[in-house]
């Protein structure tokens, strides 16, 4: 019969509210920023400074926290309330009266099911200032010679439902100007020219100078620095409540944050759609969950009873002396290039399925593909992995799992550039999420918590950390986003897949081959009094339950 530690259950609950109060919002951000009308270009830029900003803030935070080590608890809950009350500030921004520009310039590689392409209403043509609001295009295909008119027209637009539009291209809604419907293809793949440019009265090179564009801003790399921050600081705190032997036990408490992302994300999405019928979403159902499981979160953190850790004499100079190591910044360099292959997956792999959707003619179940996917990665890849992540820790050791992580990247991104039909993906990501994501994850909080001096162990996690997700994603959506422009999904991906088989071989040679010598010893650190009291009873029982066992 298994025995709960009723001394771990806070830490459980906070991983799992922690992340069930992200599942809503986190894979939204991107989609939150195009309704409000950002280019996607600018989304890219935002989201390839935010990382640089997590390598300041992480060991920034995670040095405060060890410093006013006995407030501890008080920082991390400011933290909390601080990435929720951010992210709840979406439900405040203003709206703009429009949010398109439809210039000159060709709309590139659209992706069409022409099968719900439906004539332009005569409503569209009569309704009052059609020209501000509507642009005619001539849409092209790439790899045929059809070509057709069509109208583009903003969903923002006063009584848009009215005029009885069925699809929504990008951020446009699309009807034919003539019956054409007969005559096209059931998918479509090309660009679309616009005839004219269209007088707004808010130009998307206006928005960016509007309160809304900098407010959403502002509250997106709040929430975000707050959350990757957060994240770290709780590793920090559930190495220190583990004591020796951590590592083993880690992924036992971290899986629980991955089944409750897993399941608001499932379950936000089902609300959103049924809360809203229109094309631009409501995400007030999404900010009510997170707000919800927020509490929850706080609640949980206030029963954590954190143990009294020894303090550094000197913070900076203790994480100096660690990180110079040779072994360590060997290993922060290869957290880096992890980081650096984990950023293009999240942030074009989803580009490079509707891509291979869209050649294949799978794109009328795409979102239905979309969703497994993410289910197969979360609820069936890395829980397995974060539960016995520790077992496989310890049976191979750091240098030898951070060697097969990256070998098993190698496979997986191969494997995603070869897939014939997009359905292939939920069965690549169902076996490779977890040895690749969730025991590269694990390996890399371990080994930081494994070097930490005695009082520096945030400071190191979030160093550590910023290098992996903070650095390491800035680098990666900055070059996977160059080359999925020249090379596309395809050849993307398989280049990435040769990068990680190459890190996979220089990690062998450069780390150590001995499992005895794959991190710096804690030399003199002693365990809190509080652990070895437990640590004491818990022998006591073990050996009172071994002795009646014997004489039964």
């Amino acid at each position: 019969m298994a025995v709960i530690n009723k001394r771990l259950l806070p830490i459980k609950a906070h991983y799992f509210f922690f992340m069930a109060s992200m599942g809503p919002i986190l894979p939204q951000l991107a989609v939150i920023g195009k309704q409000i009308g950002i280019d996607p270009e600018v989304m890219g830029y935002i989201t390839c400074i935010l990382p640089v900003m997590y390598v300041i803030a992480k060991p920034m935070f995670g040095f405060i926290a060890d410093y006013f080590s006995h407030f501890r608890k008080c920082i991390f809950i400011f933290l909390i309330v601080g990435m929720i009350l951010s992210y709840a500030g979406f439900y405040f921004i203003p709206e703009n009266s429009t949010t398109i520009q439809m210039t000159p310039n060709a709309l590139e590689n659209i992706t069409m099911d022409m099968r719900n392409i439906t004539q332009c209403d005569e409503k569209l043509f009569s309704a009052l200032n059609f020209n501000t609001f509507s642009n005619k295009a001539l849409c092209e295909g790439y790899n045929s010679n059809l070509t057709f008119p069509a109208y583009f027209v903003d969903p923002q637009s006063p009584g848009i439902l009215e005029l009885n539009l069925t699809s929504n291209v990008q951020q446009y809604f699309m009807c034919l100007e003539g019956n054409y419907s007969s005559s096209l293809p059931p998918q479509f793949n090309g660009s679309c020219k616009f005839e004219d440019s269209l007088t707004s009265t808010t130009s998307s090179s206006s928005l960016y100078l509007t309160a809304t564009f900098w407010i959403f801003v502002i509250l997106m790399c709040c929430g975000t620095i707050g959350f990757n921050v957060t994240n770290s600081i709780s590793d920090a705190i559930c190495f220190d409540m583990l004591g020796d032997d951590a590592e083993h036990k880690y992924g036992n408490q971290r899986v629980w944050g991955t089944i409750g992302f897993g399941l608001t994300a499932l379950i936000s999405g089902i609300v959103v759609d049924l809360w809203t019928v229109d094309a631009v979403k409501s995400f007030t159902p999404a900010l009510i969950i997170m707000l919800i499981f927020g509490v929850f979160d706080l609640l949980s953190v206030s029963k954590l009873k954190l143990p009294k850790l020894s303090s550094s004499e000197s913070i900076t100079k203790d994480v100096w002396q660690c990180i110079k190591q040779p072994s360590v910044a060997t290993f922060l360099v290869f957290a880096t290039i992890a980081g650096i292959i984990d950023s293009f997956i999240i942030f074009f792999l989803f580009w490079h399925v509707e891509e291979v959707a869209a050649e294949t003619g799978f794109m009328d179940q795409i979102k239905l593909i979309e969703g497994c996917v993410v289910a197969a990665e979360c609820l069936a890849g890395e829980v397995p992995f974060f539960f016995y992540s520790g077992k496989i820790i310890k049976k191979l050791g750091y240098v030898h799992c951070m060697s097969m992580c990256f070998f098993f990247y190698a496979v997986r991104l191969a494997l995603i550039s070869w897939i014939p039909n997009p359905w292939y993906l939920v069965g690549v990501e169902l076996f490779f999420q977890g040895c690749t994501y969730a025991l590269c994850y694990t390996v890399i909080v371990a080994y930081a918590s494994e070097v930490a001096p005695p009082g520096t162990s945030a400071t190191i996690q979030g160093l550590i950390a910023g290098m992996d997700d903070g650095l390491g994603f800035s680098i990666g959506s900055l070059i996977g986003g160059l080359a999925f422009k020249r090379f596309h999904g395809r050849r993307s991906f398989m280049y990435f897949s040769i990068l990680a088989i190459c890190t996979c071989v220089a990690h062998i040679v450069l780390r150590p081959a001995s499992r005895k010598r794959q991190y710096l010893p804690k030399t003199g650190y002693q365990a809190p009094m509080e652990q070895e009291m437990v640590a004491i009873k818990e022998k006591k029982e073990e050996e009172q339950k071994s002795m009646l066992n014997s004489v039964s």
